[in-house]
Order: structure tokens, then sequence, then C-alpha cells
């Protein structure tokens, strides 16, 4: 299994937005409003990348994770983290976020962030084990109730190799 930085060079994308979706797919009829993912396209993923930093896990020449970086003021934004079902409980998601802590000390950013949907307190636990904590309760436009929650991750200062 191989985590590798997306570049130029990638032209895997309806494999990737396959990926995504089955790892989404679970959401479908639970989380109010949909996902996003389910607007994404391959065009859009591409887009993606170039705006943002993406990785993918590679096992056997499959795509069965990735998730996407984009570094904020304080902070290291994670979104679209996927794992394919198949390929769930095996300490994938752990693998990917501790990529996320090394992009997020390279760029000197103290914290990482992300968001997950009210519903899926699954997801809400999964990431309280892995070291971050609610920070806030937001809605989409046109919601008037908590659409998803935010949550943080604060990662150790970095010691300057002298």
């Amino acid at each position: 299994m191989t985590i590798v930085r997306l570049d130029r060079s990638f032209t895997r994308w309806d494999e990737l937005l396959t990926l995504i979706l089955a790892a989404f797919a679970s959401m479908d009829g639970r989380i109010d409003p949909p996902s996003s993912a389910l607007k994404l396209t391959t065009r859009l993923l591409a887009e993606k990348a170039e705006a943002e930093i993406g990785h993918v896990v590679i096992e056997d020449e499959k795509l069965i994770g990735c998730l996407f970086l984009r570094p904020e003021a304080d902070c290291l934004y994670v979104g679209k983290l996927a794992v394919l079902p198949e390929a769930q409980g095996k300490g994938l998601g752990k693998r990917l976020l501790a990529t996320a802590e090394q992009t997020a000390a390279a760029l000197g950013l103290a914290a990482l962030r992300l968001e997950t949907r009210i519903e899926l307190t699954e997801n809400h636990a999964v990431f309280a084990a892995w070291g971050f904590s609610r920070t806030a309760e937001k809605a989409h436009p046109g919601f008037a109730r908590t659409t998803f929650i935010e949550m943080r991750k604060m990662l150790a200062p970095r010691t300057p190799i002298v």
C-alpha cells in the first residue's frame, strides 16, 4: 500500500471519482443536504487537485483511498477523506490523516480542521478517537438547523532541528 501525492501526471480521474462516490454512498438518504461528492465530475476533481493538495492510496494498482488538503490561515483543512468500503476498518483513514499532519507540519500549520455531517455520529466518534474536538456547529445555506459540525485537531509543536 502506497500513499501518493497527486500531480500533473495523474490520469485516473474516473477511478478516483468512483472511489469517492463508493465511500460516500452510505450517506445517501441519511444526510440533508446531499453530499457535495454527488456534484463531483472528473473535470472538477482535476481542478480540485490543482487547487488543493491531493493524495491517493494505491494497493495492488487499485485506488482504495484519498484525501484533499487545503491550507487555511491557521490550519490545514481536510476534505474528501474517502476509503473504499471494503478497505475500511484497517487503519487507512488514520494513515491518511498522518499524511495530513505531516503536510500541516511542513507548511507550519498547527492544526487540522474538518467538517462532518451532524447525522454521521459514527464519524464524530472516529474523529474524536483520532484526537479531533468539536469546535463549531454550522448550517448549510438555506437551513435553519445545524447540518454539520466542525472539528479540529491541534498538532504538537515541532522542535526545530539544530
